[in-house]
């Protein structure tokens, strides 16, 4: 269902050229800080991949990839909904020693995605992943990992705001640190969506742990494929975005599943039957790298950084009617 609300009185704070300028900077800075506070290299990305490899990020399963056939290969090619398993592969074939990195811009297409001010059809990230020690898989390493990519946004957000002025935003650079388990003990009469309201308003920048597993009352806080990110060490990055007045999800990372993982969540998903795929028979037999890794949203962190309302307003996408007359009528625009 799609769905836009336009704060009132709101406007952009900045003229269209100086938009464009503004996320020119961001993307350069904050690509910059990540790759020096993470030790990563740039790498070229496939828009779309062999259908049959298990490669595709399935997300929570019912989302349909856009597909078409290849005569000249003889596969089908389906356009990634992210680069997830993808760079851990990459890793594997670009052989990159332990402590260094990848990453690259990622840009995807989600078919049946609901449209509202933060969703769109087109998303673009900085897809990241690092090739790690298997002893780093823990939750100190993760945390550490996350107080990184807080510190680049918050340093991106400094400059942003030296170069224009206008711009008041300044996120919170204190990661307060929880698990879906102990958000639900917290507020068990909300719903998931509104327990992350209530802990991103008092604490603005929380990193929500352990995204995937099923939870003590029955149900899970939110999906995740069962085949990259271990549900015991992952989370979303989540700040307070005071323009739309609610939590706002900018990164979704994790340290990844190794065989044992991967076994344990492929049973408790009912996916047993990607074991044969490629992918997933490398990880099981131990021929990938332990490796951390996530996505940042490119047009969500501009978004917060810039005080748009819209994701619209940062990228060019497509819009149902109802979006284009009602971000029209309050005068804002749409790339």
């Amino acid at each position: 269902m799609n769905h836009v609300t336009i704060p009132s009185g709101y406007r952009m704070p900045l003229t269209n050229n100086e938009l464009q300028r503004a996320i020119e900077l961001i993307h350069a800075d904050f690509q910059h800080n990540l790759t020096v506070r993470l030790n990563l290299h740039r790498v070229s990305a496939p828009l779309f991949v062999d259908g049959s490899t298990g490669l595709n990020d399935d997300l929570n399963g019912v989302e349909r990839p856009v597909a078409f056939d290849i005569p000249a290969t003889g596969a089908e090619g389906q356009v990634v909904h992210s680069l997830a398993k993808w760079k851990r592969l990459a890793l594997k074939r670009y052989e990159f020693p332990k402590g260094m990195g990848l990453y690259t811009d990622m840009n995807a297409i989600r078919r049946d995605e609901g449209l509202d001010n933060i969703h769109s059809v087109y998303v673009d990230q900085w897809d990241w992943e690092k090739h790690i020690d298997p002893q780093d898989r823990n939750e100190a390493y993760l945390k550490d990992t996350v107080r990184d990519i807080v510190g680049c946004m918050c340093d991106t957000a400094t400059a942003l705001r030296n170069t224009f002025p206008v711009l008041t935003f300044k996120p919170e650079r204190k990661v307060f640190f929880l698990t879906t388990q102990e958000l639900e003990d917290q507020y068990p009469d909300l719903t998931p969506t509104e327990r992350e309201a209530a802990v991103c308003r008092e604490h603005h920048t929380v990193f929500l742990m352990q995204i995937g597993k099923t939870l003590r009352s029955g149900i899970r806080h939110d999906g995740r494929a069962p085949d990259y990110d271990d549900w015991e060490l992952n989370g979303d990055i989540l700040m307070w975005n005071p323009v739309l007045g609610s939590q706002f999800e900018v990164s979704s990372m994790g340290i990844r599943v190794d065989a044992a993982a991967l076994d344990r969540q492929l049973t408790a998903a009912g996916c047993d039957h990607r074991r044969s795929l490629p992918f997933h028979r490398m990880l099981l037999e131990g021929q990938l790298p332990q490796s951390i890794g996530g996505g940042i949203g490119q047009s969500r962190l501009c978004m917060l950084l810039l005080g748009a309302c819209h994701i619209g307003e940062v990228q060019a996408s497509l819009w149902d009617a109802e979006t284009q007359e009602a971000c029209e009528r309050a005068g804002v625009t749409l790339l």
